[in-house]
């Protein structure tokens, strides 16, 4: 029983020394922003303890923010509600397409559901992890040393917030840099890089035909669209060389 224990001790550890290095792009973003979502909650007049709880509990970057107004305005719960689930609405998409690779991770699914941020789903949706070490261990570890880096930075931002004053403007560069990071090293990875091209193009035309405030939900419909037809081609396309043999 005990050597038992200390295996599954150490494969965790193995488990966890593989998934960290693939976070790490998206820990230097975290602490950053996390850190001036707690400083912007201190300076509107949340303790603490509300910042943690909101980067445990809602842990929705951008929702996060746009919360600090929602909390210092006093909005109606339902009129909340309708934001959230408009600004968080690409998360349908991404939840869509993850349904094959989160099917089989048996407890911990509903918390990589929970902890699928835009960056996370960025390192999991093409992770394979080596053979004889479980997906699902990896995609845990991999989506709670992302939330833990959030709530990291944002309980530090709180508690700086307390002692020193500071000027948050600028600050988020880091969102866009991070992305940047993690889209050449899934380029480099990937030996295909017609999906990579297939989501700059259709974000670039929905852009330019919806403008900046409402492309995103437009463009992940299109993304969807064209990888999904291209799967069914491809899919027609192999069912038709076996019957052929």
């Amino acid at each position: 029983m005990k050597r038992g224990r200390e295996q599954k001790e150490k494969n965790a550890r193995k488990e966890l020394a593989y998934a960290f290095p693939k976070t790490v792009p998206v820990m230097v973003g975290y602490l950053v922003l996390g850190m001036a979502y707690g400083i912007l909650m201190k300076v509107n007049g949340f303790g603490i303890w509300w910042t943690a709880a909101m980067s445990i509990f809602v842990y929705a970057g951008s929702l996060q923010y746009v919360g600090i107004t929602f909390l210092a305005a006093g909005v109606h719960p339902a009129y909340a509600f309708i934001m959230g689930l408009m600004i968080n609405a690409r998360h349908l998409f991404y939840g869509i397409s993850m349904l094959a690779r989160y099917r089989g991770t048996g407890k911990v699914k509903p918390y990589l559901i929970f902890a699928l941020t835009d960056e996370t789903f960025s390192v999991v949706c093409n992770e394979e992890p080596p053979a004889g070490m479980p997906r699902d261990k990896v995609f845990f570890w991999i989506s709670f040393l992302d939330q833990l880096y959030w709530l990291a930075g944002s309980f530090s931002g709180a508690v700086l917030g307390t002692m020193i004053s500071f000027d948050t403007t600028g600050m988020d560069f880091a969102l866009t840099a991070l992305f940047v990071v993690i889209f050449i090293e899934q380029w480099e990875e990937q030996k295909e890089h017609w999906p990579a091209l297939t989501g700059v193009l259709a974000s670039a035309a929905c852009l330019w035909v919806f403008g900046a405030g409402t492309f995103i939900i437009p463009s992940m419909v299109l993304i969807s669209a064209v990888i999904g037809l291209s799967y069914q081609h491809s899919k027609a396309g192999k069912e038709e060389m076996g019957h052929g043999v």
